[in-house]
């Protein structure tokens, strides 16, 4: 889809390095961090998140840490922690009150819309839900008003997930079968850039971060990073790290499939109205020509495909696409709120 190697750049092994722990938000992530930060060994005990797990900032952080021991974890921590049993334990007690949470903010639009029980149903009750969902456009505002500022301010926001994009949705490869997952391979083929380095979208999302002036760094701005953003990140690695949520996992992925066309024109021309040069623009436009077929195949082979094989997970795949939906439409007002009160979205 993307032209090989067209804006060049590769980022070296010390942006691709995991960043160091970041700076703690309340009781439970003081305490976390301080275990983190020593050997591997069984906690007694954990104290009782300051706030919210789903939108706050102490549960929310706690979460995001539990996760990342799953993927590139943190500089300096023992590896040994991704399954000591207390830290699991703790993470299943924080992981209770998230789905709680979520199935509460997944009731959403179209409450009474019925589970598809056929693949092409499937796709149609996805565009359904889409077509409900209401709320402001972060793209929109960034392509005719946002400052050069604010859409740093998004690279930052967005460079949680988007340096390790498509990384929380390979969970379900092995988890999948058939159609679904020739499809899911299909869209991951693309986002891994096949193969080539520096064609895999998590590269060229540095490449643009470099080209806005930001530091590339894995987890590099963890610490500006407000609790609703750590919302998006952590929602498909809870998941990704279940298997009994396979199908959420499959709603997430084509409704950021299905929705992705219009926001990447919006960015790309966003940076285009500010005079970037194309090499910033390179990893939005890029999406624009591969989720036009993705949004196909993740509607109609990857969801479609999963609810044939397995029609009891339908239900699942609209939980997972009303959970992005609310958590991605919750950030979006958060960071919009910020910037028309006149100020920063990012913390400190």
């Amino acid at each position: 889809m993307n032209a090989p190697g067209r804006y060049g750049a590769v980022l070296d092994p010390p942006q691709l390095a995991p960043g160091p722990l970041p700076t703690a938000r309340g009781t439970l992530t003081e305490a976390l961090l301080h275990r983190l930060a020593g050997d591997a060994r069984p906690v007694p005990a954990w104290p009782e998140p300051d706030d919210d797990v789903l939108y706050g900032e102490d549960g929310a952080l706690a979460l995001y840490c539990l996760y990342e021991l799953h993927y590139r974890g943190f500089a300096g921590v023992d590896e040994r922690w991704e399954w000591e049993p207390s830290l699991l334990a703790l993470r299943r007690r924080l992981e209770a009150r998230l789905e709680e949470r979520l199935r509460a903010q997944a009731t959403g639009p179209l409450p009474d819309l019925p589970i598809p029980d056929e693949p092409d149903g499937m796709a149609q009750a996805l565009w359904k839900v889409i077509g409900a969902a209401s709320g402001p456009s972060l793209s929109a505002y960034l392509a005719e008003e946002g400052s050069l500022a604010q859409f740093r301010e998004f690279a930052v926001h967005r460079s949680l997930l988007q340096l390790k994009e498509a990384d929380p949705h390979s969970w379900a490869i092995p988890r999948l079968s058939g159609a679904a997952k020739s499809a899911l391979v299909e869209i991951q083929a693309d986002e891994y850039g096949h193969g080539v380095q520096r064609d895999a979208h998590q590269n060229l999302f540095g490449v643009t971060m470099q080209a806005l002036g930001l530091d590339p760094g894995y987890g590099r701005y963890l610490d500006r990073v407000p609790g609703p953003t750590l919302a998006t990140v952590t929602l498909p690695s809870f998941f990704g790290l279940h298997r009994r949520l396979r199908g959420a996992l499959v709603g997430h992925l084509a409704v950021f499939e299905m929705t992705s066309v219009e926001p990447m024109c919006g960015y790309a021309a966003a940076l285009r109205r500010h005079g970037l040069p194309p090499g910033a623009r390179h990893f939005f436009e890029v999406h624009v020509v591969a989720d036009a077929h993705h949004q196909t195949v993740a509607a109609e082979r990857l969801a479609g495909g999963l609810v044939a094989a397995e029609p009891a997970l339908a239900a699942d795949v609209l939980f997972g696409a009303r959970a992005v939906l609310a958590v991605e439409g919750h950030c979006t007002e958060a960071i919009l709120g910020a910037w028309r009160a006149g100020r920063s979205s990012l913390r400190g």
